[in-house]
């Protein structure tokens, strides 16, 4: 039976000195380790770790009183110890997944710490289902630390979302236990221009002596000095070298993150390891891994490696994924290093580069074994309600997705949302396109098809349609989902109008989810019935599942890398450069909503 109640180190304090006093023996003891030390960046051979009342007590040489008739002893046989490896950023609804069954999917690769910023769920059911991640965050093994949202929506104006995030809100949270901080600051023109909501919100987090979360997403740096100046400590948007230069130099963290979808490590790393910056300021995130990264790639353990492959000191890659991160959020003291006092937190790997995730220990208990989980897992039970948020208003037809032209016209320009692989940011592209029985069509020799937002939260039956290029869908098929950052209204793509109406109406009848329909046959179904954003499954069938997904995706001609990520992302209208909302379709480069059609032909 795993205990999730960790003492404080002011209940330790005694006896943690007691055991490195050699007065007490410790609870556990790993012999013979490879000490992995962050705070001076060395591997310190032969030696021995003691945890009491979770926590480290001892690090050091062999000490014969370490070691009582119910100490459990631990042979490292020469292997590394490194400390248990920590998220700087992430959402846990986008793993598909509740935090206790994500955190069950990432314990067997090394990870017992996370900060997670629920916005998903905040967008969806408001405070009250930021409550609810922040109570199950509390009864997990590992360390679930939890950002307070901060902007639902993420650009007022052009978007609804199903609830709003105001500063009264952050305000209430800022006094929940287990609120780290503040979490990503989405809307940087508001900070830059210093709106007072923002503020509000920035201010309320300072005032309690909590950590800003950034996001500034625009690759023009020019204004990055007034959105420092607006407060965030940290950045996980950049995508080139110059990018963790400038939120370095400017006095906040740059973080790198490997997702799903998301590669931009290897194009910041250089700022290290070439330019020679202080690595300090450096920290390793996921953003978005969905569960079948998880379950089949690993989690921190893979950003770790991948760090490292792009030519990173693998003593500085896990720096920057244990010690950095906590020192941001002021918590070195209490995590994110093998030292006395820190929690319990410590991973078996007998190689550094390959990091295969070998023992996993959190709290002084051992909790996975060469990938398998070995603690109990914690009950947490989502509300009735939780699991009736898709209202469509209507059941959709093919007409809903009808484009009209203007009168008169056989053809037509329009703007179209371009797809770039691995990165979140989109192109703002255009295309000539016909015109059939007075509506505009998709071309699928150039790769442009249609993009549909469908209102799910207020039952307005509302459909905004568009156009998107860069997936390769070549036959009749469509692809919905329900998760749809950050709004999360229903995001629908499709060649043709008929499987798209069937592909949205499949997510009203399961409540949330993600599915493939061609030729009026479903060919894979996710279903994700909290908040339409989150299943309470295992995730090795949520990732079987996914699997089934990306597989019918392909079948459809899709050749991206993770395109679901891709999918989910087209609604966020904080990233540029074109997406589309429940408003339109919006033009993130200057924020305002832009007109599909840029000019017509006879």
């Amino acid at each position: 039976m795993t205990d999730t109640i960790l003492k404080t180190w002011a209940e330790c304090a005694p006896n943690l000195i007691a055991v490195a006093a050699g007065r007490a023996p410790a609870d556990m003891v790993i012999t013979n380790a490879k000490w992995v030390n962050v705070h001076s960046r060395e591997v310190i051979e032969n030696s021995f770790i003691a945890i009491a009342d979770g926590r480290f007590a001892y690090c050091g040489p062999e000490m014969a009183s370490l070691i009582g008739p119910e100490t459990t002893v631990i042979d490292a046989k020469g292997r590394f110890a490194i400390p248990g490896l920590v998220d700087g950023h992430m959402h846990i609804e986008s793993g598909m997944l509740t935090v206790t069954e994500f955190s069950r999917a990432v314990i067997p690769h090394g990870t017992t710490s996370m900060f997670v910023d629920p916005h998903e769920i905040a967008n969806v059911m408001g405070l009250v289902g930021v409550r609810h991640m922040h109570d199950e965050a509390l009864v997990q093994p590992v360390n679930v630390f939890v950002q307070m949202p901060s902007c639902a929506p993420s650009a007022p104006g052009l978007e609804t979302t199903g609830h709003e995030i105001s500063p009264e809100d952050v305000v209430e949270a800022m006094t929940w236990p287990n609120i780290i901080g503040l979490g990503e600051m989405m809307n940087f023109p508001g900070v830059m221009n210093a709106d007072p909501k923002m503020l509000a919100i920035i201010k309320a987090t300072q005032d309690a002596g909590k950590t800003v979360g950034g996001h500034y997403a625009s690759p023009d740096l020019a204004g990055f000095h007034a959105y420092a100046a607006g407060g965030p400590a940290d950045d996980h948007e950049g995508t080139c070298e110059a990018d963790a230069v400038m939120r370095v130099q400017q006095g906040m963290r740059a973080m790198l993150r490997l997702g799903s979808a998301w590669y931009d490590v290897e194009t910041q790393i250089t700022a290290i390891t070439e330019k020679g910056l202080d690595s300090r300021n450096f920290i390793l995130c996921t953003d978005d891994s969905h569960s079948g990264t998880l379950v089949n790639d690993g989690h921190m353990n893979r950003v770790v490696r991948h760090a490292i492959a792009c030519g990173c000191d693998p003593l500085v890659a896990l720096q920057m994924a244990s010690i950095n991160t906590a020192t941001h959020f002021g918590l070195e003291r209490e995590m994110g290093s093998i030292a006395p006092g820190r929690r319990g937190d410590v991973v078996l790997t007998s190689d550094l580069l390959e990091l295969p995730i070998e023992l996993v220990i959190a709290r002084g208990q051992v909790i996975a074994e060469d990938g398998k989980i070995l603690c109990d897992k914690p009950e947490y039970h989502w509300p009735d309600g939780a699991r009736n948020s898709i209202h469509m208003g209507k059941a959709l037809t093919g007409a809903d997705f009808d484009v009209a032209a203007p009168t008169g016209r056989n053809s037509v320009t329009a703007r179209v949302i371009g797809v770039v692989e691995n990165q979140a940011p989109t192109k703002a592209q255009t295309a000539d396109l016909p015109v059939k029985d007075g509506l505009v069509i998709g071309d699928l020799e150039n790769d442009v098809c249609q993009i549909a937002l469908v209102e799910r939260h207020r039952g307005t039956g509302e459909v905004v349609n568009a156009f998107v290029s860069g997936f390769g869908y070549n036959k009749p098929c469509a692809m919905a989902s329900s998760v749809a950052h950050d709004s999360h209204h229903m995001i629908v793509i499709g060649t043709n109008k008929a499987d798209m109406a069937l592909a949205a109406n499949c997510l009203q009848d399961v409540q949330g989810g993600v599915c493939v329909f061609s030729e009026g046959k479903r060919l894979a179904l996710v279903k994700l019935p909290i908040g339409g954003l989150m299943s309470d499954a295992p995730a090795a069938e949520v990732a079987a599942a996914a699997d089934q997904m990306v597989a019918a995706m392909a079948q459809c001609g899709c050749a991206l890398n993770n395109a679901y990520m891709q999918h989910s992302l087209l609604g966020l209208v904080v990233i540029p450069e074109l997406r589309i909302s429940d408003k339109g379709l919006i033009d993130v480069t200057k924020f305002e909503i832009t007109e599909l059609f840029l000019e017509v032909k006879q």
